[in-house]
């Protein structure tokens, strides 16, 4: 087992897909961790929220997963080791939830010129971006107060920018060295209404 305490935090909807929950039950964990579920209107209130009792908890390290997630058991694990290897903050793969889909990953964040996805991004191996959705990511504590804009709560949107992305940006600023490992593939629960669109008649 080793030496670091982990939150594991999840900013919960209401409801929790079946395979999200059987994903967080089937967690492997080699450390103290424990689980924090907050459930708010607000995204970004429910992310300070959990960001400040990562803090006065004296946790380590934060694994953020968000509730429609589905992931392999060994996420916690395999993350820990890319923050081992000296990223401040590291996200799994995982896509939007529309069609055509495309990773929540980005090359680019910023307030007044927007956001650029990374959609041909490297396969199979860490590298450095911009900016992530927070649906899987581990990041070391101190990476939340780092800056002094993180004072009045490091989730708090930003013009033009989501409550992650703020975050990013935020830490991005700060020297934070943020990466994704896409070999770590994680799914994002959705619906689909299945209609006479996607029918395809057996003779034609």
């Amino acid at each position: 087992m080793n030496e670091h305490k982990v939150l594991i935090a999840v900013p919960a909807l209401d409801t929790m897909p079946t395979q999200t929950a059987y994903s967080m039950l089937s967690l492997k964990r080699d450390c103290p961790s424990k689980f924090s579920f907050i459930v708010r209107a607000s995204c970004h209130d429910a992310r300070n929220m959990l960001a400040r009792e990562a803090i006065e908890s004296g946790a380590d390290r934060v694994l953020w997963l968000d509730s429609d997630m589905v992931f392999q058991d060994d996420l916690m694990l395999r993350l820990g080791e890319d923050l081992d290897a000296g990223w401040d903050m590291v996200c799994g793969l995982y896509f939007k939830r529309e069609l055509p889909v495309t990773p929540v990953i980005y090359k680019r964040v910023e307030m007044a010129n927007g956001v650029e996805p990374y959609k041909d991004y490297p396969k199979d191996e860490i590298f450095p971006v911009a900016g992530c959705g927070f649906g899987a990511v581990m990041m070391n504590t101190e990476l939340l107060t780092r800056s002094d804009e993180f004072k009045t709560g490091p989730f708090t949107p930003l013009p033009h920018l989501s409550e992650d992305l703020s975050f990013c940006k935020r830490a991005a600023d700060a020297g934070a060295r943020i990466a994704c490992d896409s070999r770590i593939k994680v799914g994002h629960v959705g619906v689909i209404a299945y209609g006479e669109a996607m029918y395809r008649h057996p003779g034609g």
